[in-house]
């Protein structure tokens, strides 16, 4: 039975954030599906947060990093492969860019995370196969490729 014939769909909501310093990317080394992968700070939106929130919050988490959002990067869909127990689950995220303001090295960081660290964009595409998914680049390359757009884009309404 699809969703139109009356079964629930609903796609998991995510966010991301492309935080630049020196020429260097934002990355998170973690665990994920038993391997360990790299992804910028990312993570689910939660009930009753804005986007730019979650990407704020999510950021700290996982890196430890205060940011400032800049700029909204842009929307991605996907959806990941089937696995032999469950369909692939469908993706929409919300990509922001951002600059450094203050780290907390004290900060415990969230569970899965391995580190945090900064790569270039040459380090980063030659480590693809780690990529927790395609999206890690293609937010990359949009940023890096100027995609900059005002952040009242992604505004919630009350």
């Amino acid at each position: 039975m699809s969703y139109r014939e009356g079964r629930f769909w609903q796609p998991d909501v995510t966010v991301a954030t492309v935080v630049v310093h020196d020429g260097r990317l934002l990355m998170v080394e973690e665990m994920a599906g038993g391997r360990q992968v790299l992804n910028q700070p990312a993570g689910h939106l939660e009930p009753d947060e804005s986007l730019l929130d979650a990407a704020l919050r999510e950021t700290l988490e996982e890196t430890g990093w205060h940011v400032r959002l800049t700029a909204f990067v842009g929307a991605c869909q996907w959806k990941s492969p089937d696995q032999p127990d469950r369909p692939g689950r469908h993706y929409l995220r919300f990509t922001f860019a951002a600059e450094p303001v203050r780290h907390d090295p004290d900060r415990l960081l969230d569970d899965g995370i391995v580190q945090a660290l900064w790569l270039t964009p040459a380090e980063l595409q030659q480590q693809a196969a780690r990529h927790r998914s395609p999206l890690v680049w293609r937010s990359a390359a949009d940023y890096l490729g100027g995609r900059r757009y005002p952040l009242d884009l992604a505004r919630q309404l009350a």
